[in-house]
Protein backbone atom coordinates (compact mmCIF):
# COMPACT_ATOMS: atom_id res chain seq x y z
CA UNK A 1 0.00 0.00 0.00
CA UNK A 2 1.39 3.38 -1.03
CA UNK A 3 2.30 5.63 1.90
CA UNK A 4 0.91 9.12 2.25
CA UNK A 5 3.20 11.85 0.87
CA UNK A 6 5.63 13.42 3.33
CA UNK A 7 5.15 17.04 4.38
CA UNK A 8 8.80 18.00 4.17
CA UNK A 9 8.43 21.44 5.77
CA UNK A 10 7.13 19.89 8.99
CA UNK A 11 9.59 16.98 8.89
CA UNK A 12 12.56 19.34 8.57
CA UNK A 13 11.22 21.71 11.24
CA UNK A 14 10.68 18.99 13.84
CA UNK A 15 13.89 17.11 12.92
CA UNK A 16 16.22 20.12 13.04
CA UNK A 17 14.80 21.61 16.24
CA UNK A 18 14.78 18.23 17.98
CA UNK A 19 18.37 17.53 16.91
CA UNK A 20 19.57 20.92 18.17
CA UNK A 21 17.69 20.49 21.45
CA UNK A 22 18.97 16.94 21.97
CA UNK A 23 22.60 17.55 20.95
CA UNK A 24 23.35 21.28 20.83
CA UNK A 25 21.73 22.25 24.14
CA UNK A 26 23.51 19.54 26.25
CA UNK A 27 26.81 20.30 24.50
CA UNK A 28 26.51 23.98 25.31
CA UNK A 29 25.39 23.26 28.88
CA UNK A 30 28.47 21.08 29.51
CA UNK A 31 31.04 23.15 27.63
CA UNK A 32 29.88 26.70 28.44
CA UNK A 33 26.93 26.48 30.78
CA UNK A 34 23.61 28.28 30.98
CA UNK A 35 23.22 31.14 33.43
CA UNK A 36 20.17 32.10 35.45
CA UNK A 37 19.18 34.63 32.81
CA UNK A 38 18.84 31.91 30.17
CA UNK A 39 16.99 29.57 32.55
CA UNK A 40 14.51 32.21 33.73
CA UNK A 41 13.94 33.52 30.19
CA UNK A 42 13.30 29.99 28.91
CA UNK A 43 10.74 29.26 31.63
CA UNK A 44 8.94 32.57 31.03
CA UNK A 45 8.91 32.10 27.24
CA UNK A 46 7.73 28.51 27.66
CA UNK A 47 4.89 29.70 29.89
CA UNK A 48 3.97 32.48 27.48
CA UNK A 49 3.74 30.07 24.56
CA UNK A 50 1.86 27.47 26.57
CA UNK A 51 -0.72 29.87 27.99
CA UNK A 52 -1.24 31.46 24.57
CA UNK A 53 -2.23 28.01 23.29
CA UNK A 54 -4.30 26.87 26.29
CA UNK A 55 -6.02 30.12 27.26
CA UNK A 56 -6.01 31.63 23.77
CA UNK A 57 -6.13 29.08 20.96
CA UNK A 58 -7.96 26.41 22.95
CA UNK A 59 -10.36 27.81 25.53
CA UNK A 60 -10.97 31.23 23.97
CA UNK A 61 -11.03 30.69 20.22
CA UNK A 62 -11.61 26.95 19.65
CA UNK A 63 -14.29 26.53 22.32
CA UNK A 64 -15.45 30.09 23.09
CA UNK A 65 -15.61 29.33 26.82
CA UNK A 66 -15.18 33.04 27.62
CA UNK A 67 -14.70 36.43 25.99
CA UNK A 68 -11.46 38.39 26.11
CA UNK A 69 -10.47 42.04 25.81
CA UNK A 70 -8.75 42.88 22.49
CA UNK A 71 -5.50 43.59 24.34
CA UNK A 72 -5.45 40.03 25.68
CA UNK A 73 -6.30 38.65 22.26
CA UNK A 74 -3.30 40.48 20.77
CA UNK A 75 -1.10 38.95 23.48
CA UNK A 76 -2.42 35.47 22.64
CA UNK A 77 -2.03 36.02 18.89
CA UNK A 78 1.65 36.95 19.24
CA UNK A 79 2.28 34.13 21.73
CA UNK A 80 0.55 31.62 19.47
CA UNK A 81 2.91 32.53 16.63
CA UNK A 82 5.80 32.21 19.07
CA UNK A 83 4.58 28.69 19.93
CA UNK A 84 4.70 27.81 16.20
CA UNK A 85 1.58 25.62 16.12
CA UNK A 86 -0.11 27.15 13.09
CA UNK A 87 -2.47 30.10 13.11
CA UNK A 88 -5.30 30.34 15.62
CA UNK A 89 -7.83 29.94 12.80
CA UNK A 90 -6.24 26.76 11.45
CA UNK A 91 -5.57 25.34 14.94
CA UNK A 92 -9.17 25.93 16.02
CA UNK A 93 -10.58 24.44 12.82
CA UNK A 94 -8.56 21.25 13.36
CA UNK A 95 -9.54 21.09 17.00
CA UNK A 96 -13.25 21.51 16.36
CA UNK A 97 -13.11 18.64 13.87
CA UNK A 98 -11.30 16.57 16.51
CA UNK A 99 -14.06 17.16 19.06
CA UNK A 100 -16.82 16.49 16.57
CA UNK A 101 -15.29 13.21 15.37
CA UNK A 102 -13.09 12.16 18.29
CA UNK A 103 -11.55 8.68 17.83
CA UNK A 104 -12.94 8.37 14.31
CA UNK A 105 -9.86 7.32 12.33
CA UNK A 106 -11.36 8.55 9.08
CA UNK A 107 -12.32 12.03 10.27
CA UNK A 108 -10.47 12.93 13.49
CA UNK A 109 -7.27 14.69 12.30
CA UNK A 110 -5.24 13.30 15.22
CA UNK A 111 -7.25 10.27 16.23
CA UNK A 112 -5.79 8.32 19.15
CA UNK A 113 -7.22 5.21 17.51
CA UNK A 114 -4.29 5.30 15.08
CA UNK A 115 -1.77 4.96 17.88
CA UNK A 116 0.51 7.12 20.01
CA UNK A 117 2.94 8.15 17.28
CA UNK A 118 0.22 9.22 14.86
CA UNK A 119 -1.78 11.24 17.41
CA UNK A 120 1.35 12.80 18.92
CA UNK A 121 3.18 14.01 15.82
CA UNK A 122 2.75 11.60 12.91
CA UNK A 123 -0.43 13.25 11.66
CA UNK A 124 1.58 16.39 10.89
CA UNK A 125 4.38 14.59 9.02
CA UNK A 126 2.36 13.11 6.15
CA UNK A 127 -0.59 14.27 4.09
CA UNK A 128 -2.90 11.41 4.99
CA UNK A 129 -5.79 10.87 2.55
CA UNK A 130 -9.36 10.57 3.76
CA UNK A 131 -8.86 12.49 7.00
CA UNK A 132 -11.26 15.42 7.11
CA UNK A 133 -9.41 18.62 6.19
CA UNK A 134 -10.50 21.89 7.82
CA UNK A 135 -11.86 24.39 5.32
CA UNK A 136 -12.61 26.97 8.05
CA UNK A 137 -16.37 26.65 7.52
CA UNK A 138 -16.53 25.49 11.14
CA UNK A 139 -14.81 28.72 12.20
CA UNK A 140 -16.97 31.37 10.61
CA UNK A 141 -17.18 33.10 13.97
CA UNK A 142 -13.39 33.42 14.04
CA UNK A 143 -13.32 34.70 10.46
CA UNK A 144 -15.20 37.74 11.78
CA UNK A 145 -12.51 38.36 14.40
CA UNK A 146 -10.03 40.96 13.03
CA UNK A 147 -7.23 39.91 15.40
CA UNK A 148 -7.51 36.22 14.50
CA UNK A 149 -7.57 37.02 10.78
CA UNK A 150 -4.65 39.45 11.05
CA UNK A 151 -2.58 36.73 12.69
CA UNK A 152 -3.70 34.19 10.07
CA UNK A 153 -2.70 36.45 7.16
CA UNK A 154 0.66 37.40 8.71
CA UNK A 155 1.42 34.10 10.42
CA UNK A 156 4.68 33.32 8.57
CA UNK A 157 6.50 36.56 9.31
CA UNK A 158 5.11 36.56 12.86
CA UNK A 159 6.63 33.15 13.57
CA UNK A 160 9.98 34.25 12.17
CA UNK A 161 9.93 37.53 14.08
CA UNK A 162 9.03 35.93 17.41
CA UNK A 163 11.07 32.72 17.26
CA UNK A 164 14.23 34.52 16.19
CA UNK A 165 13.57 38.06 17.33
CA UNK A 166 12.55 37.43 20.95
CA UNK A 167 15.47 35.08 21.85
CA UNK A 168 17.88 37.36 19.97
CA UNK A 169 16.68 40.43 21.84
CA UNK A 170 16.90 38.59 25.16
CA UNK A 171 20.41 37.45 24.24
CA UNK A 172 21.52 40.98 23.48
CA UNK A 173 20.09 42.17 26.80
CA UNK A 174 21.76 39.35 28.78
CA UNK A 175 25.00 39.45 26.81
CA UNK A 176 24.73 35.80 25.71
CA UNK A 177 23.08 35.56 22.30
CA UNK A 178 24.03 31.94 21.49
CA UNK A 179 22.97 30.62 24.88
CA UNK A 180 19.64 32.41 24.67
CA UNK A 181 18.98 31.22 21.11
CA UNK A 182 19.58 27.63 22.22
CA UNK A 183 17.56 27.76 25.45
CA UNK A 184 14.79 30.33 25.00
CA UNK A 185 14.76 29.67 21.27
CA UNK A 186 15.16 26.02 20.33
CA UNK A 187 14.75 24.16 23.65
CA UNK A 188 11.69 26.23 24.54
CA UNK A 189 10.12 25.51 21.14
CA UNK A 190 10.68 21.74 21.32
CA UNK A 191 9.32 21.49 24.87
CA UNK A 192 6.34 23.68 23.99
CA UNK A 193 5.54 21.49 21.00
CA UNK A 194 5.67 18.16 22.79
CA UNK A 195 3.90 19.34 25.94
CA UNK A 196 0.97 20.39 23.73
CA UNK A 197 1.18 17.23 21.62
CA UNK A 198 0.85 15.12 24.80
CA UNK A 199 -2.80 16.22 24.99
CA UNK A 200 -3.50 14.63 21.60
CA UNK A 201 -1.59 11.45 22.44
CA UNK A 202 -0.96 10.58 26.11
CA UNK A 203 -4.13 12.29 27.35
CA UNK A 204 -6.08 9.77 25.24
CA UNK A 205 -4.10 6.79 26.55
CA UNK A 206 -2.94 7.38 30.13
CA UNK A 207 -5.24 8.36 32.97
CA UNK A 208 -8.74 7.93 34.38
CA UNK A 209 -12.21 8.36 32.92
CA UNK A 210 -14.39 9.64 35.79
CA UNK A 211 -17.02 11.35 33.61
CA UNK A 212 -17.41 9.38 30.37
CA UNK A 213 -16.06 6.37 28.51
CA UNK A 214 -17.71 7.34 25.23
CA UNK A 215 -14.33 8.57 23.97
CA UNK A 216 -10.67 7.84 24.75
CA UNK A 217 -9.95 11.10 26.61
CA UNK A 218 -8.55 10.76 30.13
CA UNK A 219 -7.83 12.86 33.21
CA UNK A 220 -4.16 12.91 34.19
CA UNK A 221 -2.68 15.17 36.87
CA UNK A 222 0.89 14.72 35.60
CA UNK A 223 -0.06 15.90 32.13
CA UNK A 224 -2.02 18.77 33.69
CA UNK A 225 1.22 19.96 35.30
CA UNK A 226 3.04 19.91 31.95
CA UNK A 227 0.19 21.48 29.97
CA UNK A 228 -1.05 24.27 32.25
CA UNK A 229 -4.18 22.38 33.29
CA UNK A 230 -5.12 20.74 29.99
CA UNK A 231 -4.49 17.26 31.37
CA UNK A 232 -8.00 16.94 32.78
CA UNK A 233 -9.03 15.83 29.33
CA UNK A 234 -11.87 13.45 30.17
CA UNK A 235 -13.75 16.30 31.80
CA UNK A 236 -12.96 18.59 28.86
CA UNK A 237 -14.27 16.23 26.20
CA UNK A 238 -17.68 15.89 27.82
CA UNK A 239 -17.92 19.51 29.03
CA UNK A 240 -15.98 21.40 26.36
CA UNK A 241 -17.94 24.64 26.90
CA UNK A 242 -16.54 25.05 30.44
CA UNK A 243 -13.64 27.49 30.77
CA UNK A 244 -12.18 25.20 33.44
CA UNK A 245 -10.51 21.83 32.96
CA UNK A 246 -9.58 21.15 36.55
CA UNK A 247 -12.80 21.89 38.45
CA UNK A 248 -11.55 21.07 41.95
CA UNK A 249 -9.67 23.74 43.90
CA UNK A 250 -6.68 21.43 44.33
CA UNK A 251 -6.41 20.46 40.65
CA UNK A 252 -3.52 22.15 38.86
CA UNK A 253 -5.09 24.38 36.22
CA UNK A 254 -3.15 27.67 35.89
CA UNK A 255 -5.05 28.44 32.67
CA UNK A 256 -8.29 28.52 34.69
CA UNK A 257 -6.64 30.67 37.37
CA UNK A 258 -5.34 33.08 34.74
CA UNK A 259 -8.73 33.46 33.04
CA UNK A 260 -10.49 33.99 36.37
CA UNK A 261 -7.91 36.52 37.59
CA UNK A 262 -8.13 38.36 34.27
CA UNK A 263 -11.90 38.68 34.77
CA UNK A 264 -11.28 40.64 37.99
CA UNK A 265 -9.13 43.04 35.95
CA UNK A 266 -11.77 43.43 33.25
CA UNK A 267 -9.73 41.54 30.63
CA UNK A 268 -12.11 38.56 30.40
CA UNK A 269 -15.87 38.21 30.82
CA UNK A 270 -18.78 35.81 30.40
CA UNK A 271 -16.84 32.85 31.76
CA UNK A 272 -18.92 29.77 30.94
CA UNK A 273 -19.35 27.10 33.61
CA UNK A 274 -21.23 23.80 33.32
CA UNK A 275 -23.87 23.43 36.06
CA UNK A 276 -22.57 21.50 39.04
CA UNK A 277 -25.56 19.16 38.84
CA UNK A 278 -24.66 17.95 35.32
CA UNK A 279 -21.09 17.23 36.37
CA UNK A 280 -22.21 15.26 39.43
CA UNK A 281 -24.73 13.28 37.37
CA UNK A 282 -22.10 12.35 34.76
CA UNK A 283 -19.73 11.13 37.46
CA UNK A 284 -22.42 9.05 39.20
CA UNK A 285 -23.48 7.55 35.87
CA UNK A 286 -19.93 6.36 35.22
CA UNK A 287 -19.74 4.88 38.72
CA UNK A 288 -22.98 3.01 38.05
CA UNK A 289 -21.65 1.60 34.77
CA UNK A 290 -18.50 0.31 36.44
CA UNK A 291 -20.46 -1.13 39.36
CA UNK A 292 -22.80 -2.96 36.97
CA UNK A 293 -19.84 -4.44 35.11
CA UNK A 294 -18.35 -5.72 38.37
CA UNK A 295 -21.66 -7.04 39.74
CA UNK A 296 -22.39 -9.10 36.63
CA UNK A 297 -19.54 -11.42 37.58
CA UNK A 298 -21.12 -12.34 40.93
CA UNK A 299 -23.53 -15.25 41.57
CA UNK A 300 -26.33 -13.04 42.95
CA UNK A 301 -25.95 -10.55 40.11
CA UNK A 302 -29.67 -10.05 39.46
CA UNK A 303 -30.44 -8.97 43.03
CA UNK A 304 -27.40 -6.72 43.19
CA UNK A 305 -28.23 -5.09 39.86
CA UNK A 306 -31.73 -4.35 41.08
CA UNK A 307 -30.32 -2.85 44.27
CA UNK A 308 -27.87 -0.72 42.26
CA UNK A 309 -30.64 0.62 40.03
CA UNK A 310 -32.82 1.49 43.03
CA UNK A 311 -29.97 3.25 44.83
CA UNK A 312 -29.01 5.08 41.64
CA UNK A 313 -32.53 6.38 41.08
CA UNK A 314 -32.77 7.41 44.74
CA UNK A 315 -29.43 9.22 44.50
CA UNK A 316 -30.54 11.08 41.36
CA UNK A 317 -33.73 12.15 43.12
CA UNK A 318 -31.78 13.34 46.16
CA UNK A 319 -29.34 15.19 43.90
CA UNK A 320 -32.18 16.87 42.05
CA UNK A 321 -33.79 17.97 45.33
CA UNK A 322 -30.47 19.24 46.68
CA UNK A 323 -29.42 21.24 43.62
CA UNK A 324 -32.91 22.68 43.19
CA UNK A 325 -32.86 23.84 46.80
CA UNK A 326 -29.35 25.20 46.34
CA UNK A 327 -30.49 27.23 43.33
CA UNK A 328 -33.38 28.61 45.38
CA UNK A 329 -31.00 29.51 48.21
CA UNK A 330 -28.63 31.31 45.84
CA UNK A 331 -31.56 33.12 44.26
CA UNK A 332 -32.82 34.12 47.69
CA UNK A 333 -29.40 35.47 48.65
CA UNK A 334 -29.24 37.36 45.38
CA UNK A 335 -32.68 38.85 45.98
CA UNK A 336 -31.65 39.84 49.52
CA UNK A 337 -28.55 41.55 48.19
CA UNK A 338 -30.62 43.33 45.56
CA UNK A 339 -33.14 44.35 48.21
CA UNK A 340 -30.33 45.64 50.45
CA UNK A 341 -28.84 47.54 47.54
CA UNK A 342 -32.21 48.99 46.60
CA UNK A 343 -32.80 49.99 50.24
CA UNK A 344 -29.44 51.77 50.39
CA UNK A 345 -30.10 53.39 47.04
CA UNK A 346 -33.57 54.47 48.17
CA UNK A 347 -32.19 55.99 51.38
CA UNK A 348 -29.49 57.79 49.45
CA UNK A 349 -32.02 59.21 47.00
CA UNK A 350 -34.26 60.19 49.94
CA UNK A 351 -31.40 62.16 51.51
CA UNK A 352 -30.60 63.81 48.18
CA UNK A 353 -34.22 64.73 47.56
CA UNK A 354 -34.52 66.12 51.10
CA UNK A 355 -31.43 68.24 50.56
CA UNK A 356 -32.80 69.49 47.23
CA UNK A 357 -36.12 70.32 48.91
CA UNK A 358 -34.38 72.22 51.72
CA UNK A 359 -32.29 74.16 49.22
CA UNK A 360 -35.37 74.97 47.18
CA UNK A 361 -37.25 76.05 50.33
CA UNK A 362 -34.38 78.34 51.30
CA UNK A 363 -34.28 79.74 47.82
CA UNK A 364 -38.05 80.28 47.93
CA UNK A 365 -37.84 82.03 51.29
CA UNK A 366 -35.15 84.38 49.99
CA UNK A 367 -37.23 85.01 46.92
CA UNK A 368 -40.48 85.78 48.78
CA UNK A 369 -38.57 87.85 51.32
CA UNK A 370 -37.14 89.93 48.50
CA UNK A 371 -40.65 90.64 47.21
CA UNK A 372 -42.26 91.29 50.60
Amino acid sequence: MKQAPIIWTNVLLFSITTLVAAVGVPWYALSVGFGWSEIVATVICLGYCGMSITAGYHRLWAHKTYEAHPFLQWVFAIGGAFALQNSALHWSADHRVHHRHVDNNDKDPYSAGRGFWYSHIGWMLRDYPGVEKPDYNNCRDLQKNPIVMWQHRNYLWLTIATNFGIPLLLGIISGNVLGMLLSAGVLRLVLSHHFTFFINSLAHIWGKQPYTDQNSARDNGVLAFLTYGEGYHNFHHIFESDYRNGIKWYQFDPTKWFIKTASWLGLTRNLRVVPEERIAQAKVKMQLQRAIANVKQRPNAEQLLQLLEQEYELLLARMQDYYQLKKQLLLQRKEQLVAQYQAVDFRQRYVEFKQHLQQQQQHWQRLVTAFS
